[in-house]
């Protein structure tokens, strides 16, 4: 369920790293805790974002809640898909519902994240 070759946070986003690019998603967890999303926030192609610092929102029927970026650098694509279609987060979170992909601006920041294990047992901790 949760991809092996991505990286976790402990506010559950994921990112999978390919090179000197990152694509940042939200978890299965995450969009189970949100329930029926409607609306995305993200930013614009160009920004700089920051590891640890929001970098858009997520809207659903309970609450809006911050993405934060699991990476530091610049957003180079926007998955436009979810501006149409938000509750493909719901659907496909780890897969076609991807936020961001991010040129990022150090590989090592990638490393301190949780791998799919660590992150199962974070939320099993949680529950």
């Amino acid at each position: 369920m949760y991809p092996e070759n991505f990286r976790y946070t402990k506010e559950h986003e994921w990112v999978l790293a390919e090179g000197d690019s990152g694509t940042v998603g939200i978890t299965d967890h995450a969009q189970q805790e949100l329930g029926d999303i409607v609306y995305v926030d993200l930013p614009k192609v160009g920004s700089h974002v920051e590891a640890g610092k929001s970098l858009g929102s997520v809207e659903s029927v309970k609450a809006v809640s911050d993405i934060y970026s699991p990476v530091s650098g610049e957003v180079v694509e926007i998955n436009q898909t979810l501006a149409d279609a938000p509750e493909t987060l719901n659907t496909d979170p780890h897969g076609a519902a991807w936020l961001v992909k991010i040129k990022l601006s150090g590989a090592a920041e990638v490393q301190n994240l949780m791998s799919a294990a660590d992150y199962l047992s974070y939320i099993g901790a949680q529950k």
